[in-house]
């Protein structure tokens, strides 16, 4: 296929959208696309000083924010590879991904400026503010001279005023280096994925094919997820710029209450969310009004019950700003009995599925065509498979080829030779395909326990109970030799609020493990329960990094 410029679509949304809002700080700094157009091109002149060429890297890490945003459109738009690190890693992390990327420039948060050590970057060109320009570490005078300089550089290269028809864009070939990736990984290390620009533009294409009927341009959407992974950068942020909306930028960690104010206030037309979001919000909001007596007894009288399900519905609508289309989840696993609850009250939601290898869409289904449990079926341009003699019942690992689908892992041949064989990309998730190609999601293969007598034991599906009982906000199974243990992270709060004491916290855990054996076979029953103090650490999807917790003594 003839894949069309993924870095045009960029070029033409902001000369059709000159003077709309483009992108805002959340209670900060507005600016519209004009703005975004002229600091691309001051920054493309900051690269051409430091010596970036077509294919160097350049390496961005900090919150989300406008600038960070523009200088991932600049460093696409002038032939360099954008390299997004999550502000969240360790300095170490960094440290290694600026380095093993081989990145010439690093454009850094003041957060995280200040615990990096520059001289443990030693190929680094120049270390950039992402919040002002500014020039922290310049080892060339020609960067230092590009930056001090910027404003008369810009005025002399544009001396009649910067327009429209100044944009011209690096076109770039489809299967030419876009931006690596580096997953943080639930089981192994990261490995940095390199994402083409053929993959970019497919997720683009897929966006407005999906939501294009439904969205226009100068709708609010509000980016709450980390733009340094593929997921909220395709969905919060690529394709809300390419078709004229107006991003706002959290800037700030997406706690409850800061998100219901951004969205009362701003309206968003489409929510991208992960689970853990959705589910606590759910908790807090919805299962209270509907676990006392008084409403249990009324949910049993078929015309009150439709009645109050309407009501829970329009609520929760009004929570999320009453204006979106539907809210997309993905991400990690989805809490069954929270599904089952939105499926139930009529709520606009689906749920998607991919990896960053595919940058990251395979599968997805509008909510009103949405099967409850599944991810949909194959996004256009991608293929998916089950590797199973009977797919329809039979669990197997989930390949996918297409479009969407990575070059390979940037320095790394044999991860790269395990990932992709025979034209398939190995996702290392487990599932079954129903006969109208609905997608279900099993677990991950890696996460796959094995059972006394050889049964396969999905700890995802245990942990999927053990989260809808009492007290329980997060949980992770593991095994022991032949036995199975949970590990908890009790909500506090909600026990602090009903004035339990530690010990009445391991009472109910008990009681728990004991309900939950009651509803699993004798091969998955869980030999005992343990609390956890503070949360599990997490990838930036907010999936449990596995591999810390395998070994903890229980």
């Amino acid at each position: 296929m003839d894949y069309p410029c993924f870095n045009e679509q960029i070029e033409q949304s902001i000369k059709n959208h000159w003077n709309l809002d483009a992108l805002s700080d959340y209670k900060g700094e507005t600016f519209q696309y004009k703005d975004i157009a002229r600091l691309i091109e001051k920054l493309h002149i900051i690269f051409e000083h430091s010596n970036v060429k077509r294919g160097d890297k350049i390496a961005l890490c900090g919150r989300n924010s406008a600038y960070w945003g523009t200088v991932f459109f600049a460093t696409l738009t002038y032939g360099a590879v954008a390299v997004p690190i999550l502000h969240e890693f360790k300095a170490e992390q960094i440290h290694n991904i600026v380095n093993h990327s081989e990145a010439k420039l690093l454009f850094v948060g003041d957060g995280v400026w200040k615990e990096l050590d520059a001289k443990a970057m030693p190929g680094l060109e120049g270390i950039i503010s992402i919040s002002d320009y500014s020039l922290l570490v310049g080892r060339t005078e020609k960067v230092a001279y590009a930056r001090e300089h910027l404003n008369q550089l810009f005025g002399e290269r544009y001396p009649m005023n910067f327009r429209k028809h100044h944009i011209s864009y690096y076109k770039g070939a489809p299967d030419e280096l876009a931006v690596i990736n580096y997953t943080s990984g639930t089981t192994s290390r990261s490995k940095g994925v390199m994402i083409p620009y053929r993959a970019l533009w497919s997720n683009l294409e897929f966006a407005k094919k999906v939501l294009g009927p439904h969205m226009q341009a100068g709708d609010n959407v509000i980016s709450m997820l980390p733009m340094a992974h593929m997921y909220g950068m395709s969905f919060e942020f690529i394709y809300e710029f390419c078709i004229g909306c107006h991003v706002f930028f959290l800037t700030k960690n997406p706690a409850p209450n800061i998100l219901f104010a951004a969205f009362a206030e701003l309206k968003p037309r489409i929510i991208i969310a992960v689970p853990l979001i959705i589910e606590k919000i759910i908790r807090k909001a919805v299962l209270p009004q509907i676990q006392g007596t008084t409403v249990k007894m009324l949910l049993k009288i078929p015309v009150v019950r439709q009645k109050i399900k309407d009501k829970i519905c329009e609520q929760l609508k009004a929570a999320f700003g009453g204006n979106f289309y539907e809210i997309i989840i993905g991400g990690a696993a989805f809490n069954s009995e929270i599904e089952t609850l939105l499926h139930d009250i009529g709520f606009n939601y689906t749920v998607g599925y991919g990896t960053t290898e595919c940058a990251p869409i395979i599968s997805y289904a509008d909510w009103k065509s949405f099967e409850p449990g599944s991810c949909g079926k194959a996004a256009p341009r991608m293929e998916i498979k089950i590797d199973s003699n009977d797919p329809h019942r039979t669990v197997g690992e989930i390949l996918a080829r297409g479009a969407n689908v990575m070059l390979g892992y940037y320095k790394n041949e044999e991860a790269t030779r395990e990932a992709l064989r025979d034209g398939w990309y190995h996702t290392g998730d487990l599932g079954i395909m129903d006969e109208d190609g609905n997608l279900f999601i099993k677990g991950r293969s890696k996460n796959m326990l094995l059972g006394s007598s050889g049964q396969n034991i999905y700890p995802e599906e245990i942990e999927d109970l053990l989260n809808s009982m009492a007290l329980v906000n997060e949980s992770i199974v593991i095994q022991k030799g032949e036995k199975l243990y949970g590990l908890v992270h009790p909500d506090f709060d909600e026990a602090h609020n009903l004035g339990l004491q530690t010990s009445d916290l391991h009472s109910i855990m008990e009681q728990n493990r004991v309900e939950l054996n009651h509803q699993l076979p004798n091969y998955s029953q869980i030999a005992g329960i343990k609390i956890f103090d503070k949360e599990f650490e997490k990838t930036p999807k907010k999936s449990i990094k596995r591999y810390l917790y395998t070994d903890v003594d229980v």
